[in-house]
Formats: C-alpha cells, sequence, structure tokens
C-alpha cells in the first residue's frame, strides 16, 4: 500500500482491513459446520451499517477450510416476486458451484462402420440442473429437491463436506398469497426437507437481513423457530472500536496514527457502528494528508464530517418520505426512548404535546407500517418499533436544530 493510501473503506460491504469484535460470531458459525445432522441454520441480522454482509463475507473462507463449498447471492425483490424465480436463483447459484468440480462423462458410437466408442467428457451446467427441475413432477419445492438432491448424489466420494447457501439482503423474501406465489415457503420447505435426509452430505442455510427478516420468517412457516440460530448484530465494544480504528492504519503501515483523542472522538460520533467508523475515519485520514501537504497541523473538523454523513447516508432516506412522515419521525425523535423500542401510543400521546395537528393511536399505526414498508422502522416484537437505521434520531434532531436556527428571532 503507498504511503498516504487511506485504509480505510466505507462502502456498502466494503471488506474493512481488519474486522473487529465479531470473534464470537464467527465461533458459533464453526459449531454450526460441526452439526451431524444440521439441525439449525444461521440467520445474521441488525440494523444498517453494522457489519452484515462483512461477517458474512469472512465467513465463507472458515466454510471452505472446513471443505464446505459456499454459494449464494444478493437476493432482489425481483427474485422474490414468484416461486419459479427463488427456485432460479438456486439452480444458477448451486451450478456456478459444481461446474468446477463435477463432470459428465458420456459414451456414444463413432460414425461409419467401426465399433469404436468415443468418450466424452462435459462440466455439468446450468441446463443439465434445469433439465432435471424441468423433467420432476408436481409442485416447485418438489423439482427444487430433486435439483438439490441431484447435487447431493453427485458429490458423494468427494471430499466435501457439506455446501452452504448463503443469502444476503434477505429481507426482501416474501410470500405473495393474493398472485398464489410462495417464494418464501418454498425455500424455507425445501431446505427444512433436505436436511431430515441424514444419509446424504449436509447442506446449511445462511440468511442475512435486516430485523424484518425473522418475524417475516416466522409469518411464512412457524417452525422456523426451531430451524434457524438467530445472530443479532449490535454495535462494537468501546474495545473493540478502538481496534477497528487503529488496526488498518497498522496494517497499512500508515505513517500517520490517531491519537487518543481522535479514536476516543471517531468512537463517540459513530456510535459503534462498523460502517461510520469506516466512513469518519476515511474522512479524518483524507482531511489530514490534505492539510500535511499543505503544511498545516492535522485536526479534526467534526462539523463537516457530521454534515457530510448526513449528506451522504441519512438525507437520501430521509427525503424518500412524505412531509406527514417526517413530521411523524420527528416526534419519535422527541421520545427519551427514541434509540430503543417505543409503541405507537406513546408516539401519539408525544404528538399532542408537540404538534398542532396530532396523531391519534390508529393513524400512528398506520405511520408505522409506512415507515417500516421503505425501511425505516421495524417491528422488533409485538407491539414495539424501532428506527431501522442506527443513529436516524440523532440525525433528525439535527434537522430540527437547523430549522430552529434557521427561524427568525
Amino acid at each position: 500500500m503507498a504511503q498516504h493510501d487511506n485504509p480505510f473503506r466505507p462502502g456498502a460491504g466494503q471488506k474493512p482491513l481488519y474486522l473487529a469484535g465479531r470473534d464470537s460470531e464467527q465461533i458459533k458459525f464453526g459449531k454450526l459446520l460441526d452439526q451431524k445432522p444440521v439441525l439449525r441454520n444461521l440467520i445474521i441480522t441488525g440494523l444498517r451499517g453494522v457489519g452484515k454482509t462483512v461477517l458474512l463475507d469472512n465467513l465463507k473462507p472458515l466454510a471452505q477450510k472446513s471443505k464446505w463449498l459456499w454459494t449464494g447471492n444478493d437476493l432482489s425483490e425481483s427474485v422474490s416476486l414468484s416461486e419459479e424465480r427463488i427456485a432460479t436463483r438456486v439452480v444458477a447459484d448451486l451450478s456456478q458451484l459444481l461446474t468446477p468440480i463435477i463432470v459428465h462423462h458420456s459414451e456414444t458410437l463413432a460414425f461409419g462402420f467401426s465399433d469404436e466408442i468415443k468418450k466424452s467428457e462435459k462440466p455439468i451446467s446450468f441446463d443439465d440442473l434445469w433439465n432435471v427441475y424441468q423433467s420432476t413432477p408436481g409442485l416447485t419445492s418438489d423439482k427444487l429437491k430433486q435439483v438439490l438432491f441431484t447435487a447431493q448424489k453427485l458429490l458423494r466420494g468427494t471430499s466435501v463436506k457439506g455446501i452452504v447457501f448463503a443469502y444476503d439482503e434477505a429481507q426482501n423474501l416474501s410470500d405473495h398469497a393474493k398472485d398464489g406465489e410462495y417464494p418464501l415457503s418454498v425455500l424455507l420447505d425445501v431446505f427444512s426437507s433436505l436436511q431430515k435426509n441424514h444419509d446424504e452430505i449436509p447442506i446449511l442455510l445462511v440468511l442475512t437481513g435486516l430485523p424484518t427478516l425473522f418475524p417475516r420468517l416466522n409469518e411464512a412457516r412457524t417452525y422456523t423457530e426451531r430451524m434457524f440460530e438467530v445472530m443479532q448484530l449490535e454495535r462494537l465494544s468501546i474495545d473493540a472500536c478502538r481496534l477497528a480504528i487503529t488496526k488498518p492504519i497498522e496494517i497499512a503501515k500508515s505513517p500517520l496514527t490517531f491519537g487518543d483523542n481522535v479514536v476516543n472522538a471517531v468512537t463517540q460520533m459513530s456510535g459503534g457502528y462498523p460502517y461510520f467508523i469506516q466512513y469518519i475515519c476515511r474522512e479524518v485520514f483524507d482531511a489530514w494528508i490534505s492539510r500535511i501537504d499543505a503544511g498545516e497541523s492535522p485536526s479534526v473538523d467534526r462539523e463537516s464530517i457530521i454534515t457530510k454523513l448526513d449528506m451522504d447516508f441519512f438525507a437520501p432516506r430521509w427525503e424518500r418520505t412524505t412531509v406527514r412522515q417526517q413530521e411523524f419521525m420527528q416526534v419519535i425523535s422527541c421520545l427519551g426512548n427514541s434509540d430503543e423500542e417505543f409503541t405507537a401510543q406513546e408516539v401519539a400521546t408525544e404528538s399532542g404535546e408537540i404538534l398542532v395537528k396530532k396523531f391519534s393511536p390508529s393513524h400512528a399505526i398506520q405511520m408505522l407500517q409506512a415507515l417500516s414498508d421503505k425501511g425505516l422502522i421495524y417491528r422488533s416484537k409485538y407491539g414495539k418499533y424501532c428506527f431501522a437505521v442506527p443513529l436516524m434520531a440523532d440525525f433528525i434532531r439535527r434537522q430540527q436544530h437547523k430549522l430552529a436556527s434557521a427561524s427568525p428571532a
């Protein structure tokens, strides 16, 4: 790495130079790989910016080291529109996994009068597996089970210990009863059924998504409580924050280092969320480089970094909402428990204190559902809600402060 290359990577799902504070989660995943038979799959959930995708990427080499194959993808909303689309996604991922290691052998008679037999080899392809899918009678789940069972048979006698199917953004999965399409239920039914066959190599399902994921799975199939181990990622501890800030600089062998005052400031500003740590550290590092190049002393411009973070991360989400929805979230930000769980009744009561046009409890529930659909709120448990975006309440309070400051006396 060049002398002044920035060692921090705040992009969505970007792997940091050092993964801090997730050792226990990796140990738990290792225990899931040791299951004989597989009784529990894995859900990784948490707010945006908490490092779900980064952790998922770090689990892949652990699985491969244990001789498990790993395949998967991001689940877009379009994949969840129908049963056949989710089946196509799984078959496509499986074919990419098997193509390098499974070869078809075939024998045919040569042309002419010779009895010579021609032997040929061809890597297994998506078309091969899709032919299995299409030729299997029954429902989509029956067809997909047969494809995965075929893959299990093909891997007999190899050194492969199992297959991990890992899917990110899984909160996009849902059933559509009005259209007669149940892609989420199909996925759960297929893996639950195959995991009961203890004679074949095991298959493990890993799903990563926002906190709305597990309740949605439970609504589709109540047995998911027994089918999954839920790994709830929280913000990093102070010690883990320190490592997330200092280790990348150390690994990059950078001549620039952050003192304790900077480390403490970044920890406080980030709230312990890995994405914000990477974002703020990158801004600080770039600012230091420009100041040093200009012959100035390095310093942290806290206000400009927060303003830039607001514009890059929070504002695009805020601007997707209506004025009335923004008023509703402003009410939430005024609650003493705005960073934790709150109820529709609490928001309705608070709105009567600060708004001319207050929200009724029933209207508050409707607003919470609408904001949930936009990925800004999630229901943490029955009757309880939380912001789905970390530090969102702080951002909203800053907007209120700016409006108050701009108002004439």
